[in-house]
């Protein structure tokens, strides 16, 4: 039986992670605004501690921990953000916490992970090596498994930053965020579906990562392995939990190519001047690639992490 975060998950999950995090800002471009045709509203999760909207459901898990639970640590496998927040709020609660990453993920998320006193444990880049090292890793220390976005007490953290949004901005047609495993389009779904009904949900996935996409379309879940994108962050499946939100909530999918991704994570930073990563572009390059989809409409784009490694950038 699914453990289904309600509404009241999410509330309660607001006020237990609020010592813990930023009200992050909304910021707006009219340059970006007249290339979409539309009005966009940036919630900036990049400025999130630990540079990333996971602080919010990696938080709630933690914090939700009774003391006994908690002795034992936590454990996750991660490509970077969820891995980075996890430790950064294991370490706010004083508990080891140890993150199973690809030796491929960037040496800025390893680093950042060390850098909260998170242990980072290699493996290699598949679903199923991680998902093999993992098993080890709980069976040897026992500890709490807080997976990156198949958790209700991550899903109902996640809600809380479109709480946030709404409460920021009057009158959104409609909210987009990256998808890769769902967690914070599920979160968004969580929240708008009954805080804010009339608010449509959007989810943004690269061409060359698109089996959610797929998945929506044919109406059940399709996981690919390893698929190969700039955008690092969105590479893993949907899970069941996460599925049970975005195949009752989501409006559309939609896609853009790596090019647009970059040409879109350029954009960003040039007119906005703020660090995001890869992820975090492709609502945006979704969003002028379907102009007719959001022409004229009052759009919250979730810009969900800022954790980029400078020494790699995309168009280097």
């Amino acid at each position: 039986m699914m453990n289904i975060p309600s509404i009241a998950d999410m509330l309660i999950a607001h006020e237990r992670i609020k010592p813990h995090i930023h009200r992050t800002p909304v910021l707006t471009s009219r340059v970006i605004d007249e290339l979409a045709g539309a009005e966009l509203f940036f919630k900036c999760e990049n400025l999130q501690k630990a540079g990333a909207f996971k602080v919010r459901g990696a938080s709630n898990a933690v914090f939700g921990l009774s003391d006994t639970e908690a002795a034992r640590g936590v454990a996750t496998h991660s490509s970077g953000n969820h891995g980075t927040c996890l430790s950064y709020a294991a370490g706010r609660r004083g508990i080891p916490c140890t993150v199973v990453m690809p030796r491929t993920a960037p040496q800025a998320k390893k680093d950042a992970v060390r850098g909260y006193g998170g242990k980072v444990v290699e493996c290699e880049p598949s679903t199923t090596s991680r998902e093999a090292v993992f098993a080890e890793v709980v069976a040897e220390t026992g500890a709490e498994f807080v997976h990156p976005y198949n958790d209700a007490r991550v899903i109902a953290g996640q809600g809380t930053c479109s709480k946030e949004l709404i409460e920021q901005v009057d009158g959104l047609d409609a909210v987009i965020a990256p998808i890769g495993g769902g967690g914070m389009v599920s979160g968004t779904c969580l929240t708008l579906s009954q805080l804010a009904p009339s608010i449509k949900v959007y989810a943004a996935e690269p061409e060359q990562a698109d089996d959610a996409y797929r998945s929506f379309k044919a109406g059940y879940i399709i996981a690919d392995d390893a698929p190969n994108t700039v955008a690092d962050g969105l590479k893993v499946p949907l899970k069941d939990l996460t599925w049970h939100f975005v195949s009752r909530h989501v409006t559309d999918i939609l896609t853009a190519s790596e090019e647009d991704i970059v040409d879109a994570m350029k954009l960003i930073w040039k007119r906005m001047k703020i660090v995001m990563e890869p992820s975090s572009a492709v609502p945006l390059a979704t969003i002028l690639k379907n102009r007719d989809v959001f022409a004229g409409k009052r759009i919250g784009v979730i810009v969900t992490g800022g954790n980029v490694d400078l020494d790699k950038l995309p168009w280097q």
